[in-house]
């Protein structure tokens, strides 16, 4: 048998497999919010516009109007 079939994976090996792949996916998951982040702020201020609109149309549809007169 050759030298490399012989080595065994040892504890050490494992985990410095595990915190490299760890290190991996911490990365791309930050590249991914600093992404995604315009798109939400956008959203949010979109939400906000129309809920911002469509309380004062119904405000304009249900306000009453009082008149006052003198006799």
């Amino acid at each position: 048998m050759t030298e490399a079939a012989d080595k065994r994976i040892s504890r050490d090996d494992l985990e410095a497999r595990f915190r490299r792949i760890k290190s991996e996916t911490d990365m791309r998951k930050l590249s991914a919010k600093e992404q995604l982040m315009p798109f939400v702020i956008g959203a949010g201020v979109l939400i906000l516009v129309l809920a911002y609109l469509s309380g004062r149309r119904v405000g304009r549809k249900k306000s009453t109007v009082v008149e006052i007169r003198r006799v």
